[in-house]
């Protein structure tokens, strides 16, 4: 009989999507894929094809804003998966991330085959202890560790990011527009507000309509943005409600964080403006076109900063309004619109 199998991806939305081929080609050879995730991926969870049910736990060694370790909360984690009979999981990480404080609630819930990326010496807690493949992107990664124990995409998986369809029918307006997501998780991956205010101008001053997204805690960020020269959604669409404006653009522009890789899944190209706290070659948008912006090789790079200690963000200093218009030109050149 073909195994349940649970898929843990603890941290934010884009790296739940991230998860997205891995946990299709579990799905592929699998009674059932439940998915565990923190309440940041919930949402992307819910869009990925494949997952049959979901388990929510804000672990305390992910997050920057973890909650404390809380025995209660463990302990009922680990009743839920022995409930389900669980046969077989897969801990997908980060590369600085350890898998095994997780793989330790799983054995205790009778997990009997665990499989993750471990640079530590897991003892026991690991059946399979991969190692982390130099120059892999993420997607690569997670498919090469559940690779580990037989599970591959099947013929004619694209090996993209997906999400469940059809998605909600979210148009902001009647022409082609382009997004632009000036926010991020992480204010090292984001772009300068009063750049992105310049970009909005620009772009609609050569014809094109502007849509700014971001999320309820960035209604102040979006509406400075959008202006009067674009159209804020800032706040005003869940997660799903986004890919489906997303899902409607000629081209994304976004930093590395969770929308961009969204904007993937959907199938819409990206305009990364990718800060290169973390390697591009690992993190970049997945799967779609894409113009990526930045110095890469700066001294820098892979500072794994959350706010960049400099006085400004040297990293992005080329990015210019006029710069992330000309890749917006190249990605999307049919999207002008008569003024």
């Amino acid at each position: 009989m073909k195994p349940h199998v649970l898929v843990a991806r603890l941290d934010n939305a884009g790296d739940v999507l991230l998860a997205g081929p891995a946990v299709r080609a579990v799905a592929a050879g699998s009674r059932r894929v439940t998915m565990l995730c923190g309440t940041a991926g919930r949402a992307a969870a819910e869009l990925l094809p494949g997952v049959d049910d979901i388990i929510v736990f804000d672990a305390p060694w992910v997050a920057f804003d973890a909650p404390p370790a809380n025995r209660t909360v463990t302990d009922a984690l680990v009743d839920r998966i022995a409930t389900l009979g669980v046969d077989r999981a897969f801990v997908l990480t980060s590369f600085h991330q350890s898998p095994l404080p997780l793989a330790l609630v799983l054995r205790l819930a009778g997990v009997s085959q665990i499989a993750a990326t471990s640079t530590d010496y897991p003892g026991r807690l690991l059946d399979v202890r991969h190692g982390v493949v130099e120059g892999a992107h993420e997607v690569e990664q997670a498919l090469s560790l559940v690779a580990t124990l037989g599970h591959h995409l099947p013929a004619g998986d694209d090996r993209r990011l997906a999400v469940r369809r059809p998605l909600p029918q979210v148009r902001p307006c009647d022409e082609p527009y382009v997004v632009v997501h000036p926010g991020a998780s992480v204010p090292a991956r984001g772009w300068d507000s009063g750049r992105a205010v310049a970009l909005v101008e620009l772009l609609a001053g050569g014809g094109r309509r502007v849509v700014v997204t971001g999320g309820p805690a960035e209604q102040a960020l979006t509406a400075l943005v959008a202006g009067t020269a674009g159209i804020d959604l800032g706040g005003r669409v869940d997660f799903a409600g986004l890919a489906g404006v997303l899902d409607g653009a000629s081209v994304v522009v976004s930093g590395n964080t969770g929308p961009a890789h969204l904007a993937a899944a959907v199938g819409t190209p990206v305009v990364s403006i990718f800060a290169p706290v973390v390697p591009a070659a690992r993190w970049r948008p997945w799967g779609v076109p894409i113009v990526l912006l930045g110095d890469q090789d700066i001294a820098c790079g892979g500072c794994r900063a959350r706010i960049c200690p400099l006085e400004h963000q040297h990293c992005l200093a080329a990015v210019t309004p006029e710069a992330v218009a000309e890749a917006v030109q190249v990605l999307a050149p049919q999207t002008v619109v008569a003024a």
